[in-house]
């Protein structure tokens, strides 16, 4: 099993095989519209503003498992990211990132880097996955890691 294997859905229901993106360099988060550091959307977007042409793409999948701060619906989110931050990266349908319910895909970046935390759980809205360009989870960035401080990282990578 890779990252390959996996597929997100758009909000309008399109199925997107995660093999469209073999050969870049992926940067995965959970995300939320009413969240303290929802103001991240924008310094994800500036690093795919930057990193784009050099193969970066940033996926984002909105989640309302964290104090009720995704509630409106998947097409609500996407809106919201794009009028508030510009963002012009791929929005996902929401998905649920913990419990008997979470997607499979969060299942397996949790299990190829579970954090430092107790539990491999993620612990709240913003925790970004970095994915290399032969789909190996590499790096996993807590919700309070701001996105630039990956810049070194994803340079590395590119």
């Amino acid at each position: 099993m890779s990252i390959y294997s996996f597929a997100g859905v758009t909000p309008a229901g399109k199925e997107v095989p995660f093999t469209e993106y073999e050969g870049k360099v992926l940067l995965i988060a959970n995300t939320a519209s009413k969240c303290g550091l929802t103001p991240q959307y924008g310094d994800l977007q500036k690093l795919y503003e930057q990193y784009e042409d050099q193969g970066l793409v940033v996926l984002g999948f909105p989640c309302n498992q964290f104090a009720g701060q995704e509630p409106g619906t998947s097409e609500e989110a996407e809106e919201f990211c794009q009028i508030n931050y510009g963002v012009t990266f791929p929005i996902f349908a929401k998905v649920d990132v913990n419990g008997p319910e979470a997607s499979l895909l969060f299942g397996y970046l949790k299990g190829q880097q579970p954090g430092s935390a107790d539990s491999s759980d993620i612990q709240w809205n913003f925790t970004k996955f970095l994915v290399d360009r032969g789909g190996n989870v590499v790096a996993r960035f807590e919700p309070k890691e701001a996105p630039e401080t990956m810049k070194e990282r994803i340079e590395s990578l590119l």
